[in-house]
C-alpha cells in the first residue's frame, strides 16, 4: 500500500462518520441522523437505541471496551468518565450500550467551576449528546475508548460548559441570517459558520521540561536570562524542519487524519522551537471539538518522542509567544457570505454582511477582548507578536476604500463622482487574497473570511466563536429590521431587488459605517501611537485579564446575551466568577512557584558561588599576588550584592502572597526575576541549577 493510499484510508478511520454509518445503521436511521448532523434537523429520539447498537458493535471492533461522555467544562480542557460495554445479565456477562447511555450520562457536576450555579453538595449534572460532533475512538497504550462528544448542564438546566453556549448561538445567527436572507429574495436554507484555527506550540526536551518546576507546574518559565541567538536572524520561521521534529509531526498528523482531523499545513514558526499546525475549514462546533483533539494529541505524540508540548502562550519571555488564530467565516446555502462575489446581488450580500460584522466588533469589542481574556494571554497581547488589547478591523486598502466610497456614495469604478447603487454597480474585482496579511491586527479581513488572532495557543475556540455569532446574529437583526420597516423588499426575484429596496439599504448600511468605522484601522498595531489615536477614537483597551473580564457583568451584555438564548444573566455571570478566579489562582500558583525556585534552588546555588568567590579572594590575598585580586573583590561584591537583593525579592514576593493583589504578585514576581536573570549570568553555569534558554530553545 502506497503512503498516498494508506493516508487516504486512514482519514476518519477511527470516527463514526459517514461511511460507518451507512455500515453500521439500517438505512432509514443513517438518513435521519445524517439529517441531524448535515442539515441541523432535531434528532429523532426514535433512533437512538439503533443508533447506540450500532455504535457500539463499530467502536468495538476498533477495539474499544469502554465508553465515555467527553465534554468541554469550564476547566477550558476536556473531561470523560469512562464506563465499560460490560453488563451482568442474570449472572452472565453481555457486552451492552443502550439509547439511554448515548443521548444522557450522569457525571459528579459539584467538583467542576459553576461559578455559583451549582453548590459542592448539589452534585448531579447531565451530559447530553451532540450528534453535530462525530463520536470517536480514542486510543491508549492497552487499549481504546468511544468518545461521545456531549454538552454539560447542571441539574437545573444551566450550562456548565463551553459547548452549549457555542450551539446556542450558532442557532442564534443561524434564525438572524434567515430573517435577512430572505428580504434578499433567498428561500430558506442551511446557514453554517465555519472555523479554521491555526494552532501555534512550543517544543522541548523532556529532558530539561523536568528540571523546570516552572514549566512543569505553570506552563511557561518564570525565570530564564535570553540566550545570546534568540529569534534576531530571523531564520527559524518556514526554515527547514529538523528530522526529529518532522517526525513527531508526521506522527501526529496520522493520528490526527484517523480522527477525520484534516491537519494540513506545519512549519517552524518565528521563535526557536516554535512550530504551527493548520487544518481545513469545517463547521464551527466540530472544528473546536477538533482542536481540543489537536491540542491533546500534540501533548500525547510528544511524549513518545522524548519532548514535551508547551501551548502555554508565553513559555519563554523575550522571545514570541503562542496564538491560535480563528479564521471564521459563515455560510447560506452553501455560499461563503463573505465573498465579494462577481454580480451585483452577490456584492450587495456581502457589503450587508461586512457591514453588519463591522458595527458588531465596535458595539462589542468588549466582550471580544474579554472571550480572550486569561493570565497567558496577558504576557502574549499587546507584546511585539501579538495583536494589542485594543480590538480593531482590518480591512486592507482596496476593500478600505470600496466601505469608504459606499459610505460617501461614491461610485467604486472610477474616480468621477458617479453614485454608487448597491446591488446594481459590481465591486471592484477583489481575488481571494485582495488584502495584505497585517500580523498586528486582532480582527483582519483576509480574502473571505476574517481572521481573530488575539485568542491565545491554550484558548477554547468555543468561547470566542460564541461571541463572535452573538455579536454578529445582534447586527444583522439591526440591519433585517430596518430594512423590514423601510417595506422595500420580499417580493422581486433574486438579483431583481427594486431601486427603493437598494436606495433604504444603502441609507443603512451608510448610517452604519458613520457610526463605527472608528474601529476599522488599516496600520500598525504595534506603534506606540496606535493606543493613543485609540483613546481618540473611543475604543476601549483593557490591558490585563481582570478589566477585560469586566465586560461580563455589564447589563447590556446580559440582556444581549438573554435576548439571544445564549446565555442567561446568571450563566454569564458564572463565566465571570471562573474566569477571574482561575485568573488569580494561575497568578498565585506561579508566585508560589517562583518563589520556591528562588529560595530552594536558585538562591542555594548564588550563595554558594558567593562563598567559593570569597574563598578565592582570601586565598589570592594571603598569596600576596595582587594579580587578580581586584577582579576577584569585584566579583564578591557584585555576586554579594546580587544575594542581598535576590533573599529581599524573596521576602517581597512572599509579602505580596500573603496579600490579596494579583497584580502586586506579579510584579514582585518579575521583580525578583530581573534580579534573577541577571545572576544567571554571574553564576557558574554548572552550578546554575535551571536548564537555560539557549538548552531549551533549539532542538537537532
Amino acid at each position: 500500500m502506497t503512503e498516498e493510499t494508506k493516508a487516504a484510508t486512514d482519514f476518519g478511520a477511527d470516527v463514526f462518520g459517514e461511511e460507518a454509518i451507512n455500515t453500521y445503521l439500517s438505512k432509514d436511521t443513517a438518513k435521519k441522523l445524517q439529517a441531524t448532523i448535515q442539515e441541523g434537523k432535531p434528532l429523532d429520539p426514535s433512533i437512538a437505541g439503533e443508533v447506540a447498537h450500532g455504535i457500539r458493535h463499530w467502536a468495538m471492533d476498533r477495539g474499544a471496551t469502554h465508553y465515555t461522555h467527553w465534554f468541554l467544562p469550564m476547566t477550558g480542557s476536556t473531561a470523560e468518565k469512562h464506563d465499560s460495554f460490560l453488563e451482568l445479565k442474570d449472572g452472565e456477562p453481555i457486552m451492552q450500550f443502550s439509547g439511554k447511555n448515548l443521548i444522557v450520562g450522569e457525571p459528579d457536576a459539584s467538583s467542576f467551576p459553576s461559578g455559583g450555579i451549582r453548590s459542592t453538595f448539589e452534585a448531579r449534572g447531565y451530559t447530553a449528546w451532540d450528534p453535530t460532533s462525530p463520536a470517536f475512538i480514542k486510543r491508549h497504550a492497552n487499549g481504546a475508548t468511544l468518545c461521545i462528544p456531549t454538552a454539560f448542564c447542571a441539574y437545573t438546566g444551566e450550562s456548565l460548559d463551553k459547548k452549549t453556549p457555542l450551539l446556542r448561538s450558532m442557532q442564534a445567527l443561524d434564525r438572524s441570517l434567515k430573517r435577512l436572507m430572505k428580504l434578499f429574495g433567498r428561500g430558506e436554507a442551511h446557514s453554517a459558520c465555519t472555523l479554521g484555527a491555526e494552532q501555534e506550540y512550543f517544543l522541548v526536551d523532556r529532558e530539561y521540561w523536568m528540571k523546570r518546576p516552572d514549566l512543569v507546574l505553570t506552563g511557561r518559565t518564570l525565570f530564564g536570562a535570553p540566550s545570546a541567538k534568540g529569534q534576531q536572524l530571523e531564520d527559524h520561521y518556514f526554515g527547514t524542519i529538523p528530522d526529529r521534529v518532522l517526525s513527531f509531526m508526521n506522527d501526529v498528523e496520522r493520528e490526527l487524519w484517523k480522527l477525520g482531523i484534516p491537519a494540513k499545513t506545519r512549519h517552524n514558526e518565528v521563535a526557536p522551537a516554535q512550530f504551527e499546525l493548520a487544518p481545513q475549514f469545517e463547521e464551527l462546533n466540530l472544528a473546536s471539538d477538533h482542536n481540543m483533539l489537536v491540542m491533546d494529541t500534540l501533548r500525547n505524540v510528544a511524549e513518545k518522542h522524548g519532548l514535551k508540548c508547551l501551548l502555554h502562550e508565553k513559555p519563554y519571555a523575550g522571545v514570541n509567544g503562542s496564538g491560535k488564530h480563528n479564521n471564521w467565516s459563515v455560510a447560506y446555502g452553501g455560499k461563503n457570505l463573505l465573498d465579494p462575489g462577481t454580480n451585483p446581488q452577490e456584492n450587495a450580500v456581502f457589503l450587508t454582511m461586512l457591514c453588519a460584522i463591522i458595527e458588531a466588533v465596535d458595539r462589542h469589542a468588549d466582550l471580544l477582548r474579554a472571550s480572550v481574556a486569561g493570565a497567558g494571554n496577558d504576557h502574549r497581547l499587546g507584546a511585539n507578536e501579538a495583536p494589542p488589547a485594543v480590538i480593531s478591523v482590518y480591512l486592507g486598502d482596496q476593500l478600505a476604500e470600496v466601505v469608504d466610497r459606499l459610505e460617501r456614495g461614491v461610485g467604486g469604478r472610477a474616480k468621477k463622482a458617479d453614485t454608487l447603487q448597491i446591488g446594481v454597480d459590481t465591486l471592484p474585482p477583489l481575488p481571494k487574497d485582495a488584502t495584505d496579511r497585517n500580523r498586528t491586527s486582532p480582527f483582519a479581513f483576509t480574502g473571505n473570511k476574517f481572521e481573530f488572532r488575539a485568542p491565545g495557543s491554550s484558548v477554547c475556540c468555543s468561547g470566542p466563536m460564541t461571541v463572535l455569532n452573538t455579536i454578529v446574529a445582534e447586527a444583522v437583526d439591526r440591519i433585517a429590521g430596518e430594512l423590514e420597516k423601510a417595506k422595500v423588499a420580499g417580493k422581486a426575484k433574486p438579483g431583481e431587488h427594486t431601486a427603493a429596496f437598494h436606495n433604504a439599504l444603502q441609507k443603512i448600511l451608510q448610517a452604519s459605517l458613520r457610526e463605527h468605522k472608528r474601529v476599522v484601522f488599516n496600520g500598525n498595531g504595534y506603534e506606540a501611537e496606535w493606543p493613543k489615536e485609540a483613546a481618540k477614537r473611543g475604543l476601549p483597551n483593557a490591558p490585563d485579564t481582570p478589566s477585560a473580564l469586566a465586560a461580563l457583568v455589564k447589563k447590556e451584555n446580559a440582556a444581549l446575551f438573554e435576548k439571544y438564548g445564549v446565555m442567561t444573566r446568571r450563566e454569564l455571570l458564572s463565566r465571570h466568577e471562573i474566569f477571574l478566579e482561575e485568573y488569580a489562582k494561575r497568578v498565585r500558583i506561579e508566585g508560589a512557584c517562583a518563589r520556591d525556585i528562588a529560595s530552594e534552588m536558585i538562591f542555594p546555588a548564588v550563595k554558594a558561588e558567593y562563598l567559593e568567590s570569597v574563598a578565592a579572594f582570601e586565598k589570592a590575598e594571603k598569596t600576596g599576588i595582587s594579580s587578580g585580586t581586584t577582579a576577584l573583590r569585584e566579583s564578591c561584591v557584585e555576586v554579594g550584592a546580587g544575594l542581598d537583593a535576590l533573599r529581599a525579592g524573596i521576602l517581597d514576593l512572599e509579602h505580596a502572597l500573603a496579600g490579596s493583589d494579583e497584580a502586586a504578585i506579579l510584579s514582585s514576581m518579575q521583580a525578583l526575576r530581573t534580579t534573577a536573570d541577571a545572576l544567571e549570568k554571574r553564576v557558574s553555569g554548572k552550578r546554575w541549577p535551571l536548564p537555560k534558554y539557549r538548552d531549551m530553545l533549539f532542538l537537532y
